[in-house]
């Protein structure tokens, strides 16, 4: 199936088995919607690790049936991060999904080095796909939210990472754009420098799997007439399937503009973990939850 919208994620997932997925401090609202909605999809069992009589509580206002879920219970948020990423560990579930939970102690329950999910020398980010009404495709964003100064070596895991959730997609040699102010490389700009020696690194077979070319401006990245005006050459200008941004300032504005103003549609989870790993703002709806479920189920192996 060809995937161009997020709901084609979805489908995609309802034909393969389910996966389990384990919820960290499942408290709230959204989140039981969210897993919920997932289940009736037929994508995933849900483990929600939380307080048994909260999760009661919501399921009942919310006319959720909570038989559908396993519940293991703890009222504390940062033993239930550290409880669900125990079951990924112990192999009882597949990927994993922050509740009510704050960013930070998810976060440090991810990444402690003794309990934890993260396997040495990797590194963990942050990737977006996102759905916009003036783009023919999905976009594949990194990094909005974790690495917030990508050096060279992060910036090259990040590529892969873009990479490699493009393939999940089914986009077979995704389109790689790494972003900068200018299509120019600039000695000048570290973001340009960083951008040109991995371009160069995917033209030597250092990254596989893509089309790599960069520095590119944004509005030549995404946009064919900017590119025919410009008269740039470029197997990935106007047609990018992925943006790699430079520093999280500019992939965050870029992010939250798409959404505000643009009315972006979108899934995000965190890469580089043993497994993917749902991340996403305790405000967002259950519709962003759903769609992140679902492409952290189709990405996780």
């Amino acid at each position: 199936m060809n995937i161009t919208k997020l709901d084609d994620i979805i489908e995609v997932v309802k034909s393969k088995s389910r996966k389990r997925l384990s919820v960290a401090f499942a408290n709230d609202a959204h989140t039981i919607e969210a897993v919920s909605n997932a289940i009736d999809l037929g994508i995933v069992e849900g483990i929600l690790v939380g307080d048994t009589n909260r999760i009661e509580e919501v399921c009942k206002q919310e006319n959720i049936d909570v038989k559908k879920f396993k519940i293991v219970h703890e009222t504390d948020e940062t033993k239930a991060a550290n409880l669900a990423v125990k079951l990924i560990n112990d192999k009882e579930a597949d990927f994993l999904m922050k509740g009510l939970v704050s960013t930070g102690k998810y976060m440090r329950a991810i990444l402690n080095k003794e309990t934890g999910l993260l396997p040495p020398k990797a590194t963990l980010s942050h990737v977006v796909v996102m759905e916009l009404e003036g783009y023919p495709k999905l976009l594949v964003v990194s990094d909005v939210a974790v690495i917030p100064y990508p050096d060279l070596n992060q910036k090259i895991q990040i590529a892969n990472y873009v990479i490699n959730v493009a393939h999940d997609l089914g986009i077979e040699q995704p389109r790689l754009a790494l972003i900068a102010a200018t299509e120019q490389v600039s000695a000048s700009m570290p973001s340009c420098v960083d951008a040109a020696i991995i371009s160069k690194m995917a033209e030597r077979g250092q990254i596989k799997g893509a089309l790599v070319d960069g520095p590119l401006a944004l509005d030549v990245a995404i946009d064919k007439e900017c590119v025919e005006i410009k008269k740039l050459k470029s197997v990935v200008a106007g047609q990018a399937d992925c943006l790699v941004f430079p520093n999280i300032e500019a992939a965050n504005v870029f992010y939250k503009g798409s959404v505000k103003l643009a009315g972006a549609k979108l899934a995000a989870m965190l890469v580089g973990a043993k497994c993917p790993a749902v991340l996403s703002s305790r405000g967002d709806s259950a519709e962003i939850k759903t769609y992140s479920i679902a492409l952290a189920a189709l990405s996780a192996k």
